[in-house]
């Protein structure tokens, strides 16, 4: 494979020296550009664009090509490709997000559902993790990806998005016994999953726990923070001879940040409802951290973001270990411009904290 031009990303991921604080953005190939939009316009649908290598390409290169501060790439797909790999028959509906066909309510529902093969039932995403890899050709490190098992059981059980995971909360209490089993069988088919996509080319990885923040401080530890230390174990962590770093990143899971620390990952994300600062005082040095911040000042004026982007980098500090994110997933109507306003804050205003 071809050698990174740019190896910020992962050096900070592992706090080693960077010359200024690496950035990238959750969400950073999505419908605020319009060139997106017209790709998946041409694929037809949103799907398309993730089951076909060469689009799931194009988008994911689209933002590196407008935006050369951007310090990583990351794979174009979705987190719901698991469930529908397990039967469940995902779609979606223009306005009302992912549906499932069919759902799971009871034990015998998840006795019944396999555990995908990767490379067979998962295929289209390996192909499209090799395919960007060579298309980057050392640019900068590739980033793959998965939902945590917590976040897929909710979409499971529900049938789609929910406000209150009403029935996952439910079998949570009732029926924990099921749940486990559930959540048991994501561990293993995210382990799976993302080690092939490290195998086929992915250089970091992280595991998006969207919706753990909706749990009790202890149902979170028992059936969120558990699973996912589970996966961290699993990972392949050396791939062609460098560190594969893991990212776990929980949304609103600030209460746990200490817990989270010690899961075994390298980096946590972090939403913006932390102080980054106080975060770091709280981890020490057992992991970096990434974010955080709030999305929606991208609706800003470029003077108004770039104050936030300096107040961020302050509040970490001096040294390594900070990758710069948005501590969500950036919004369909920012402009363009805007974004491209935040990434070059981000290296011009870091500089001086990495002398």
């Amino acid at each position: 494979m071809t050698a990174l031009k740019n190896d910020r990303f992962l050096r900070a991921l592992l706090k080693q020296p960077v010359d200024v604080t690496p950035v990238w953005m959750m969400r950073q190939a999505g419908r605020y550009l319009p060139e997106y939009r017209a790709s998946r316009a041409k694929a037809g649908d949103f799907m398309s664009l993730c089951m076909n290598p060469a689009f799931a390409c194009e988008v994911t290169m689209q933002p590196l090509d407008r935006y050369p501060q951007l310090d990583a790439a990351i794979l174009f797909s979705d987190i719901l490709t698991i469930p529908d790999a397990m039967g469940q028959g995902l779609y979606f509906e223009t306005g009302e997000g992912p549906r499932f066909k069919k759902v799971v309510s009871t034990l015998a529902d998840i006795e019944a559902l396999p555990i995908p093969d990767p490379h067979k039932d998962l295929g289209y995403v390996m192909d499209a993790v090799s395919t960007i890899r060579r298309e980057l050709n050392g640019r900068v490190p590739l980033i793959g990806f998965a939902g945590s098992p917590w976040t897929l059981a909710t979409y499971m059980v529900e049938g789609g998005s929910s406000k209150d995971y009403r029935k996952t909360k439910t079998m949570l209490y009732d029926n924990p016994q099921a749940l486990h089993l559930l959540l048991d069988k994501l561990a293993q088919t995210v382990t799976s999953y993302l080690n092939g996509q490290i195998m086929a080319g992915a250089q970091a990885v992280q595991i998006f726990d969207s919706w753990g923040g909706s749990l009790s401080a202890a149902a979170y530890q028992e059936f969120s923070l558990a699973y996912m230390r589970k996966i961290v174990s699993g990972l392949i962590r050396e791939h062609e001879s460098r560190k594969v770093p893991v990212i776990l990143f929980t949304k609103n899971g600030g209460l746990w940040l200490e817990s989270i620390a010690d899961a075994g990952a390298d980096a946590l994300g972090l939403d913006w409802t932390c102080d980054i600062g106080e975060a770091r005082q709280r981890v020490g040095s057992k992991v970096a951290l990434q974010g955080n911040m709030d999305p929606t000042v991208l609706y800003a004026k470029p003077e108004a973001i770039r104050t936030e982007v300096g107040r961020i980098l302050a509040s970490y500090g001096k040294g390594s270990g900070h990758v710069f994110n948005l501590g969500h997933g950036i919004t369909p109507e920012v402009d363009p411009e805007h974004a491209g306003a935040f990434l070059r804050a981000v290296h011009e205003l870091s500089a001086r904290y990495h002398e």
